[in-house]
């Protein structure tokens, strides 16, 4: 952890110093995005230091308001957004947005600047073998990138584990932990577009 904090400090340190010795401030530009990175590494972490605590407080949250408000904070690029949804998800809205942010950062780190993420309800399927309040029903985050390897599907909320080579594998791990403090399940699968699709259950909600 440490290794992953010096690192931006180390690239800040040292581009700063060629600024200083050379006057390029095109090295003050790179050291600022090295600072910017220890930010959001020392968020990631305050965010993890809070993992398996359950929410005190939970509120009725318009979810497509909610995805507009989280959209909005994630660098996105030309990615583009699609929500489908009319319900209120019983959550936390702080811990919330932290789940859908990193859903968000995924999809486009992974998909690029030109993917499209889809937001939507996950409908009850209705049986005459299951009661009413035994039928899954939450949301669904999926893109058109290019898709998690099915082996690797077990392996993608462990914290530390990422395939892009600045990332620093917090982010699925805090969107679980985020999952799990409300009772919730998170899973991955194929998307319908061939991409990632994540599926949050066991949410309290209303249409």
């Amino acid at each position: 952890m440490s290794h992953d904090l010096r690192n931006p400090l180390n690239v800040a340190q040292g581009r700063l110093a060629l600024a200083q010795s050379g006057g390029d401030l095109g090295h003050v530009d790179v050291a600022a995005d090295a600072v910017d990175r220890t930010f959001e590494l020392i968020d990631d972490l305050l965010v993890l230091a809070r993992q398996g605590t359950r929410p005190e407080k939970l509120e009725r949250v318009p979810l497509s308001e909610l995805v507009d408000q989280c959209w909005a904070n994630v660098a996105t690029g030309d990615a583009t957004l699609v929500v489908d949804s009319d319900q209120r998800v019983l959550a936390h809205p702080g811990r919330l947005k932290q789940l859908l942010e990193n859903l968000f950062r995924n999809a486009v780190d992974h998909g690029g600047d030109d993917t499209t993420v889809a937001v939507g309800d996950i409908a009850p399927m209705y049986t005459t073998t299951r009661a009413e309040t035994d039928l899954p029903s939450g949301f669904y985050v999926e893109d058109d990138g290019p898709g998690i390897d099915p082996e690797e599907r077990d392996r993608v909320f462990e914290m530390g584990y990422t395939t892009v080579g600045d990332g620093t594998g917090f982010g699925l791990n805090i969107a679980k932990g985020v999952a799990d403090a409300h009772g919730w399940e998170i899973a991955v699968s194929e998307g319908t577009r061939g991409g990632a699709r994540f599926e949050v259950t066991g949410v309290g909600t209303d249409s």
